[in-house]
C-alpha cells in the first residue's frame, strides 16, 4: 500500500513528511487493540472473574494518553484506558464495563444478574436484571420482557404513541392498543385498564373497583363503583356521590371508608364538596372562583377572597395561622407547626419541627434542610446546579456523605465511609447527578483531572489530561507517570523502578 506523503517546497529543496494526524490516529486504534488484548490476557472479558482475586496479580503498565493499566483507588479491581477519553475497560467486584466513549458501553454485574448495553446514551439502551430486559430507542420504540409475580412471562412492545402491545403466557394479561383508532390497555397510564375506540371519542377506564366511561374525553363521562356515583359534563355540570363504606386491613379489622358528595355548575364559577363523611373530621368546601371559597372543619378553616388575592388560614390539628396576599407570592404563616415570610422573589424562609425551607432573590439561593434523628439531611442551590450541595449524615454516627457541584466546572463526593472523587470539567452531572449512565458514556470525554482518595484503603491517585501525568498510592507502594510514560517511577516496600523512556534506569531491591 503506498504511504501517503505530503511534500513542501523550501530553499534547501523539497521536504516529505508523513501527517502527524495520521500518525495520532494509528497510535489511538494501536492503543484499543492492545487495550482489547491485555484485557483478553488479564481476566474475562465478560467480567465474569473476581476482581478482588486478580486484583494482587495485575501488572500496571504506563503510556499515558495512549494506554494506561492501573489498580482502582475506591475498591478493588483494575482498569484499563487507551486512546485518551475514547477506550477504558474496569473490573472490580461492583461490576465490570468496557466502553468507547461516547459510542458504546457494556456493564455487568455477575453477582446482581445485571447487564446494560447503551449505544451514544440516551439514545438507546438496553438493560437486563435477572429474568427482565428493557430495550429502548429514543423512548419512541421500546420492549421489555420479564416475569410476574405468578411467575406469568410478560413482553411488552411500544411504538409511543401510536401502538402499545403486551403478550402474556397468561392470556388475561394481553391486550393490543392503535391509537387513536381503538385497542385496551393494561396497568399502564396509572390505571388497571383503559379500553378506548376513536380516542377521543369513548374511552373506559377502570381504577380498582371505579370504572369510568368518557364520551368526547375528558368532557363527558359516567363513573361508578366502590359506593360512588358519579358524572359530569364539563365545565358545565357535574355530581358525585359516595356513601360510607367498610374494608378489612391486613390485620383482619374493619376500617371505614369516608363518603363524599362533589358538584359544580359552569366550572369554577361555582363547585361545592363535602368530604370525610362519616369520619371524625367532616370537611365542607364551596368556592365561586375568583369571587370567594372557603372550607370548615373541625381541624382547619380557611377562607379566600378574590381568588388568588387573600386568604386567610387557621390550621387547629397543626397548630398555626396563615395570610396570603396573594398566593403564592406573598405568606406569612405563624404558630408551632408552621413559621413562613414570604415575599417571592425577594425571599422566602419556612421551617416546623421537621422541615426548613429559605430562597433568597429566587432562584439565586435556595436553601432546604430535613432533620429527624437518625437522618439529617441539607441541599443548597445557587441558580438551581450552578452551585450545588447536598449533605446527608447519620446524627448517631456522624458519618456524612456529601456531594458538591460547581457547574460545569468541576463535581466533588464524599460517601458515609470517606472516600472522595474529584473530577474537573462535568458540564453534565450537576444537571442530572447520580446518573451511572452519564458516567460510563460521557465523564471520560471531558474529565480533564481526576482524583480520588480512600481513607480506610489508604489508597489514592491524580490524573491530568487522560493520564499525561498520572500519580498512585497505597500502603506499600507509589507510582507516577508523567508525558506518555516516557517517565515513569515506581516504589514498592523498599524496592524502586525508574524508567525513561520506556528504559529502566533504576532498578533496586531490598537487601
Amino acid at each position: 500500500m503506498k504511504r501517503e506523503t505530503i511534500t513542501l517546497t523550501t530553499r534547501k529543496g523539497n521536504v516529505s513528511y508523513i501527517p502527524f494526524k495520521r500518525y495520532f490516529v494509528h497510535l489511538m486504534l494501536a492503543g484499543i487493540i492492545l487495550a482489547r488484548l491485555s484485557a483478553n490476557a488479564k481476566g474475562d472479558p465478560q467480567g465474569k472473574s473476581n476482581a478482588s482475586e486478580q486484583d494482587n496479580n495485575v501488572d500496571t503498565f504506563s503510556a499515558g494518553f495512549l494506554f494506561d493499566r492501573f489498580k482502582l483507588t475506591l475498591e478493588d479491581g483494575f482498569r484499563t484506558e487507551a486512546a485518551g477519553p475514547f477506550y477504558y475497560s474496569q473490573e472490580a467486584d461492583s461490576g465490570n464495563v468496557w466502553a468507547i466513549p461516547p459510542l458504546f458501553s457494556d456493564y455487568h454485574n455477575p453477582s446482581l444478574e445485571a447487564q446494560e448495553y447503551d449505544s451514544l446514551y440516551p439514545l438507546f439502551t438496553d438493560g437486563r436484571y435477572g429474568h427482565e430486559r428493557r430495550w429502548q430507542f429514543f423512548q419512541i420504540l421500546n420492549f421489555s420482557w420479564g416475569l410476574e409475580p405468578d411467575d406469568a412471562s410478560v413482553k411488552q412492545f411500544t411504538l409511543f404513541p401510536l401502538y402499545f402491545q403486551q403478550r402474556s403466557t397468561d392470556t388475561n394479561l394481553n391486550y393490543t392498543a392503535f391509537i387513536p383508532f381503538y385497542g385496551r390497555l393494561k396497568h399502564r397510564l396509572f390505571k388497571d385498564e383503559i379500553y378506548f375506540i376513536m380516542f377521543p371519542g369513548y374511552v373506559e377506564t377502570r381504577k380498582r373497583d371505579v370504572v369510568t366511561d368518557n364520551y368526547l374525553f375528558p368532557l363527558v363521562d359516567v363513573h361508578h363503583g366502590d359506593g360512588m356515583q358519579g358524572w359530569q359534563v364539563w365545565p358545565f355540570v357535574g355530581r358525585e356521590h359516595k356513601v360510607i363504606t367498610t374494608v378489612t386491613n391486613g390485620f383482619g379489622d374493619a376500617v371505614t371508608i369516608p363518603g363524599h358528595d362533589h358538584s359544580f355548575y359552569m366550572w369554577p364559577f361555582y363547585f361545592s364538596q363535602d368530604n370525610g363523611i362519616g369520619s371524625d373530621d367532616p370537611e365542607k368546601l364551596r368556592a365561586s372562583i375568583p369571587l370567594f371559597a372557603y372550607t370548615r372543619s373541625p381541624e382547619r378553616d380557611a377562607t379566600t377572597v378574590l381568588w388568588p388575592l387573600f386568604t386567610v388560614i387557621d390550621d387547629r390539628s397543626r397548630k398555626y395561622h396563615e395570610w396570603q396576599m396573594p398566593w403564592p407570592l406573598i405568606i406569612f404563616a405563624r404558630g408551632e407547626g408552621k413559621h413562613t415570610s414570604r415575599v417571592f422573589p425577594l425571599f422566602s424562609q419556612s421551617h416546623n419541627d421537621v422541615k426548613e425551607q429559605d430562597s433568597y432573590v429566587w432562584p439565586l439561593y435556595i436553601y432546604s434542610r430535613l432533620h429527624s434523628d437518625p437522618l439529617d439531611q441539607r441541599r443548597d442551590r445557587v441558580l438551581f446546579f450552578l452551585y450545588y450541595r447536598f449533605a446527608v449524615k447519620n446524627t448517631e454516627t456522624g458519618h456524612q456523605r456529601v456531594r458538591l457541584d460547581m457547574w460545569p466546572f468541576f463535581e466533588w463526593h464524599r460517601d458515609f465511609n470517606g472516600d472522595e472523587r474529584l473530577q474537573v470539567l462535568a458540564p453534565l452531572e450537576p444537571a442530572v447527578p447520580d446518573n451511572s449512565r452519564i458516567e460510563r458514556n460521557w465523564s471520560s470525554l471531558w474529565s480533564v483531572w481526576r482524583a480520588q482518595e480512600s481513607p480506610e484503603r489508604h489508597t489514592s491517585s491524580q490524573s491530568l489530561l487522560w493520564n499525561l501525568y498520572r500519580h498512585d498510592t497505597g500502603p506499600d507502594f507509589k507510582k507516577v507517570s508523567v508525558f506518555f510514560g516516557v517517565y515513569q517511577s515506581e516504589r514498592q516496600a523498599k524496592a524502586r523502578k525508574i524508567r525513561l523512556f520506556y528504559i529502566p534506569i533504576v532498578h533496586s531491591h531490598p537487601k
